[in-house]
């Protein structure tokens, strides 16, 4: 049995899909075409050639038709937007388990340009419908996978700042890596801009075109490139599939610098993250703060054994969607409950309450709450605290808050 670890990224115009440890990589459009007659499903440029050849009907824009939970209706048939993408998910999964004999998939990792929870939410539980395990499955944005396809690559490649340009017909984006050490792991941070510059790149298939899109890049590159010293460019993105096209643009960001051209490179960062899932906990030597990861820490003291300790809800560095916990304290006449809050600057800290409000008036350590904490993105944590009674003196309630805490 071939044991694989796989990557995905997810856009609206292309689909890429990388195994660890294999170069090539797979790459198609995003969009599924069902057989009028039949329902046989293809994907991708078999999608393309039975639409042409009138045999089937297309569809397109996958993520946005999920996304914003649309339908689209074939051969007298409803579909739901994540129905579509749950059977586009199946067949790119198809193609690359159809290269391996008895394969088995250890982990997986969708990338996506935007995290919205209710896509998320529906990719999870396509790949779960699939037959992956939920815990085998994540999610993780562009920017992460940068960092993690990056940090991958031999230290002097990102041993100083590291920019990169992404280039689709979707849009344009700079992406910039550094990474600072720190006594017990180094902190990768990263950040991405999308750029008003941006084009189709149907501009490039004419001379003309190519060199108005070759000035926008130059001006671009003066703005990000400009009196920085960086150990590498990256490029990525099917615009960057070659770059014959943009010459004054590739003299301007090879002078004194390393670049490299990956177009599969989401994809690729996202086999590495997943292959991350496979270590111990701690084992990775790097904590990433990018999109998708919280970039503050929350603790609640509490005593323990006559001692006041610092309990962590959640910390800078984890991805917020996956960050959960549950804890049960009892009270001791406290009406509200202080979270502190701690962003990468201490000098930043800050304290929030919460108040207990609605819960039965009770003596002093005879309630006991359960908190549980989650989020609906990297800056708004939810709290749900529930009454949980204290055995049978106190039986617990259906009293309950449910508080919003901006990071």
């Amino acid at each position: 049995m071939e044991k694989l670890i796989v990557g995905i990224d997810l856009c609206d115009t292309y689909t890429q899909a990388a195994v660890l440890g294999r170069e090539e990589a797979w790459v198609l459009p995003t969009v599924i075409c069902r057989k009028r007659e039949a329902e046989e499903w293809s994907v991708g440029e078999d999608a393309y050639k039975y639409t042409l050849m009138g045999e089937g009907v297309i569809v397109d824009k996958l993520l946005s038709l999920a996304a914003k939970e649309g339908t689209s209706t074939i051969a007298s048939v409803k579909y739901t937007g994540m129905e579509l993408l749950k059977k586009f998910l199946e067949k790119v999964l198809e193609l690359v388990l159809a290269e391996y004999q008895e394969p088995q998939i250890l982990q997986l990792v969708i990338s996506l340009k935007n995290l919205e929870m209710k896509l998320m939410d529906g990719l999870m539980d396509c790949a779960v419908s699939l037959g992956i395990p939920r815990e085998c499955v994540h999610i993780a944005s562009h920017t992460e996978c940068f960092v993690y396809y990056v940090l991958n690559q031999r230290r002097d490649i990102w041993g100083g700042q590291v920019g990169m340009f992404s280039l689709s017909d979707e849009d344009l984006r700079y992406y910039e890596l550094k990474v600072s050490r720190g006594p017990r792991q180094m902190t990768a941070w990263a950040e991405h801009e999308e750029l008003e510059e941006g084009f189709n790149l149907s501009v490039l298939d004419t001379g003309s075109g190519a060199r108005m899109a070759d000035r926008i890049l130059c001006a671009c590159g003066d703005r990000f490139l400009k009196k920085k010293i960086f150990s590498s460019i990256f490029l990525t993105g099917k615009g960057f599939a070659r770059t014959d096209w943009a010459p004054e643009f590739m003299k301007q960001i090879c002078n004194r610098r390393r670049v490299f051209a990956e177009p599969a490179l989401f994809a690729k960062g996202a086999a590495y993250k997943a292959e991350s899932y496979l270590r111990k906990p701690g084992a990775y030597p790097f904590r990433c703060i990018c999109e998708g990861k919280l970039r503050s820490t929350v603790t609640i003291e509490v005593e323990k054994r006559d001692a006041k300790v610092q309990i962590a809800l959640a910390s800078a560095g984890e991805s917020w969607y996956e960050a959960r916990s549950v804890l049960e304290v009892i009270l001791d006449g406290q009406k509200e409950i202080p979270l502190t809050i701690t962003p990468q600057d201490p000098k930043q800290k800050r304290t929030v309450t919460v108040p207990l409000e609605g819960f039965p008036d009770r003596p002093d350590k005879t309630t006991r709450v359960r908190i549980a904490a989650g989020f609906l993105d990297e800056k708004t944590m939810v709290l749900k605290i529930a009454d949980r009674g204290f055995g049978e003196l106190f039986p617990k309630t259906d009293a309950f808050i449910r508080q919003e805490v901006m990071l």
